[in-house]
């Protein structure tokens, strides 16, 4: 008798293999490979992934327990780490960005009818960037500072679901700023940006596309006042201004709305800078606070997914592990999308953590587990997908 699959297999339903052969063929990644193809390395390094592996050995050791269960998850050879250290090496990274594009989509799909906690006509989305710190001896291309390397993952994440819907992976000295140029924002949305973006020429090609954004204001911003609209606590000033100084001026020649906003639990003052004239001070202010979903979105990547440490050290390898985390992450929210779980992101992590080789019906495990967790009823932890 089938005792059915195992839970490494059922998640692995979730991934379209047409679309991730596609990808393949695009870029000639299986040419002349007579052994270990791309899905076999997406595999491995999808359960690295999923079981929070240290080594290339770690890998090979832990795959090879489970040897008579791996053709029927999908692997059609044996799995060695010097053979996976050089397909991570020699096998295009593109593959894995290209696919996990397609997963974006399919997520973004699933994910937009979430409501935001503030009601808007607009999409609205939240561009930042993360450092991941790398040894500069072992890492020479991934330039930061004199004495030490570093990668940067930049983001722009759709804060209806905190689906990332575009992705860059630069060397750490690369300014968050230049990233404005190659973004691709919708139109007629809005992006919310904290100051380290401030670049008036390109917020102003922002402006023009149409798009929308909403900018914490560096301290030294010098404008003029042209208007005042009246304003309740706790905002302080909503005010149309234009810039002064002449470099500013040129680099962005129309009006722009000042919002001066003070925190009520922290009694912060922030100032906001937006092109968004039609929509209540407070909104522009609630917009900002949203923001803080891509810092959620970070720690919960480098916190619950293999990325700090590499199992290879070209920008190839790195790039490729960095793609198959973000590609997990997404067909895990897929996953409990499609079938309407109702743990946590990281609850379902854990879940599957620890029973990737059982052989029971993945909503049945969670309704287990489920009923054997109790809540604090104050809890510190960030996590993504509250049910």
């Amino acid at each position: 008798m089938n005792p059915g699959r195992t839970v490494f297999a059922q998640l692995l339903q979730h991934l379209p293999r047409y679309e991730f052969d596609k990808c393949v063929r695009r870029y000639d990644g299986n040419y002349r490979i007579r052994r270990f193809p791309c899905y076999d390395q997406l595999l491995c390094l999808a359960f690295a992934q999923l079981t929070y592996r240290e080594s290339l050995r770690d890998i090979e050791t832990c795959l090879n327990s489970h040897h008579e269960k791996l053709y029927h998850v999908g692997f059609r050879g044996p799995v060695s780490r010097s053979t996976l250290a050089d397909a991570n090496e020699l096998r295009d990274y593109r593959i894995y960005q290209d696919f996990g594009y397609h997963l974006i989509a399919v997520a973004r799909s699933l994910y937009r009818d979430e409501e935001l906690d503030i009601e808007l006509e607009h999409s609205v989305y939240a561009l930042d960037s993360t450092t991941i710190d790398l040894c500069l001896s072992l890492f020479p291309w991934a330039t930061f500072r004199k004495t030490k390397g570093a990668i940067k993952l930049h983001a722009l994440l759709d804060l209806r679901g905190s689906i990332p819907t575009f992705i860059s992976l630069t060397p750490g000295s690369v300014h968050d700023v230049n990233l404005l140029d190659t973004v691709p924002l919708q139109k007629e949305s809005i992006v919310t940006l904290d100051r380290g973006y401030t670049d008036f020429r390109r917020l102003y090609a922002v402006h023009r596309q149409p798009a929308f954004f909403v900018i914490r204001a560096k301290s030294n911003l010098r404008c003029r006042r042209l208007t005042s609209r009246p304003v309740k606590k706790p905002v302080r000033a909503d005010q149309t201004v234009m810039l002064t100084t002449t470099r500013s001026r040129e680099a962005y020649p129309e009006a722009l709305r000042r919002v001066s906003y003070v925190e009520p639990e922290t009694k912060k003052r922030l100032v906001f800078l937006t092109n968004i004239f039609s929509i209540p001070a407070q909104t522009v202010a609630d917009i900002f606070k949203l923001r803080w979903q891509i810092e959620l979105f970070f720690k919960w990547i480098k916190q619950h997914l293999r990325i700090k440490s590499f199992f290879g050290t070209s920008a190839n390898a790195v790039k490729i592990q960095i793609w198959v985390a973000l590609c997990i992450y997404l067909l895990v929210a897929i996953l409990k999308k499609r079938l309407h779980l109702s743990c946590s992101l990281h609850a379902l992590l854990q879940i599957l953590e620890v029973n990737l080789f059982e052989r029971k019906p993945i909503e049945q495990l969670v309704r287990d587990a489920m009923k054997q967790i109790t809540e604090p009823e104050i809890s510190n932890q960030a996590d993504l997908f509250k049910p």
